[in-house]
């Protein structure tokens, strides 16, 4: 699991691990551990140019000690600062190590025009989103083709992950550099939110955490990522013992005459997870596809011991099945079984004290939210504010209604109704995953994991990591078809149990 922590709790750890060392000696090795990563990636590059960009505070003086120490080892190292002087000590230490400095007055941009690796030191996780536009000139003439560490966080980037930079969030000007993309970023000790976030985690590239002896026992972390080497400990894998019955059996109630695939797709994505049964309660001419796709499922009601509902749904529907199919989702939602709750099902949800999981996707969670008056003044929501500020919104359902939220998206969040517990947050999909049907494979996975036990937490961060390795696999690279996500499922399962 990787695990994100709040600044402050960074903060306050950091400083316990500075009282029993000498002074200067966290600084001495983050730097020495940034300058040891660009010098890996120079050397893979071929490179011999670096050229820091220098703000003020921790992060500031961290990325000059490594710009002095990458002198040391050779490297043409130049410095361009807007906050450090010759004054500063630190600065005085970087140039006698053979530093080139030049102020923000100075010919910067033919050296930055020559940089093999840039180190972003503008700003650290102290900082608000955006950047000062003062240093907008030196973020667009970075070179294309240099490498791009970012040190602890991208600059610009909000270190709590929750704000997208952009016209209106930096620092109240407009113009057209508002962070700073990186290749790497290198963080020091301990991840932070801003490394794990849908709003900035597209900027923050590939990430490294630099050992510093921060300790973080004790302390709950802000945000999870269930990785590869964890799906072993948490799916629900049968025993000589086994039945049908004891491995899970997920009741679904899902399609529609009119989107009749949903059906069959959120069943398929159920039995490649690996239930003990799928039961299917639908309209007639639905169940013979569903039967057409997969026999094995069963169409008479019975146990269950969790639900799907809502996908491909007629929820305004009049004829009769579709308000059999209305009272049966009612049933499910008035049991104390686990409940997935999906697309138009969404309309019949209020507070369920069950547990129960929400798989909205922004526009679906800007409309629930709207119908519980959680908007400004109890106003609308749009799909709009929600993109902006995913974690919030989902926070807000999560609240009122007393489930787990997983927002769909490029990166899916999983939200409880704790907001002091740590959320989860998901980035294993290709974007050729944004498809019609995706969210009923996805619905379908989570509803076995939940029949099988586990909770809306867990059975929603790790359906969201197989379905978006199947999702991944069966791309390839370029296109995909939903259908071929769904029959993936099982060889991608194998895969992540048998990695040790």
């Amino acid at each position: 699991m990787i695990e994100a922590y709040r600044v402050a709790d960074v903060r306050t750890l950091e400083d316990r691990a500075r009282a029993g060392l000498p002074d200067g000696e966290l600084m001495a090795r983050a730097s020495r551990g940034l300058a040891g990563v660009a010098g890996v990636r120079l050397e893979e590059r071929h490179g011999r140019r670096v050229v820091a960009l220098v703000g003020g505070g921790d992060n500031g003086a961290d990325t000059l000690y490594a710009a002095g120490l990458l002198a040391e080892a050779g490297y043409a190292v130049a410095v361009v600062s807007v906050d450090r002087g010759g004054e500063d000590a630190a600065t005085e230490t970087a140039i006698a190590d053979g530093v080139v400095l030049l102020h923000h007055d100075d010919a910067w941009a033919e050296v930055l025009a020559e940089a093999d690796v840039v180190l972003d030191g503008l700003t650290g996780i102290g900082g608000r989103p955006g950047l000062r536009p003062d240093v907008w000139p030196w973020v667009e003439a970075i070179p294309e083709d240099a490498w791009v560490i970012a040190v602890d966080l991208p600059s610009g980037a909000d270190p709590a992950g929750e704000a997208v930079p952009d016209e209106d969030v930096a620092q109240g000007s407009t113009g057209p550099a508002h962070l700073v993309p990186a290749d790497e970023t290198v963080t020091f000790s301990l991840a932070k939110p801003v490394h794990l976030m849908p709003a900035t985690e597209a900027a923050v590239g590939r990430l490294t955490v630099v050992d510093i002896g921060v300790d973080a026992r004790g302390v709950t972390p802000a945000v999870e990522r269930v990785t590869f080497d964890d799906v072993a400990a948490l799916w629900p894998t049968p025993g000589a013992s086994s039945d049908k019955y004891s491995r899970g059996v997920v009741g679904i109630v899902a399609g529609s005459v009119r989107y009749p695939g949903a059906a069959v797709l959120s069943v398929l994505g159920a039995l490649g997870a690996g239930p003990g049964m799928v039961r299917y309660l639908g309209p007639r001419d639905v169940r013979w596809l569903v039967h057409q796709a997969a026999p094995e499922v069963v169409t008479a009601g019975g146990r269950v011991q969790a639900w799907v509902i809502g996908s491909g749904f007629d929820i305004d529907g009049t004829s009769g099945e579709s308000r059999e199919q209305r009272e049966s989702a009612e049933r499910a939602l008035a049991s104390d079984l686990p409940v997935l709750v999906d697309a138009g099902a969404l309309a019949l949800v209020d507070r369920r004290d069950a547990p129960t999981l929400l798989t909205p996707h922004a526009g679906e969670l800007a409309t629930l939210l709207t119908r519980l008056g959680a908007g400004p003044g109890g106003g609308e929501v749009s799909r709009q504010d929600v993109t902006r500020a995913p974690l919030a919104h989902a926070r807000a359902a999560a609240e009122r209604t007393g489930a787990t939220v997983l927002l769909k998206g490029a990166h899916t969040l999983v939200v409880g109704p704790d907001p002091a517990a740590a959320i989860r947050s998901q980035a294993d999909a290709p974007a050729w995953l944004a498809t019609a049907g995706a969210g009923d494979v996805l619905g379908g996975l989570i509803g076995t994991l939940l029949a099988a036990g586990l909770s809306p937490l867990d059975a929603g961060s790790l359906g969201a990591l197989v379905h978006g390795v199947a999702a991944d696999r069966a791309s390839g690279g370029g296109p995909l078809r939903v259908t071929e996500v769904a029959h993936g499922i099982p060889a991608v399962v194998a895969s992540l149990l048998t990695r040790a």
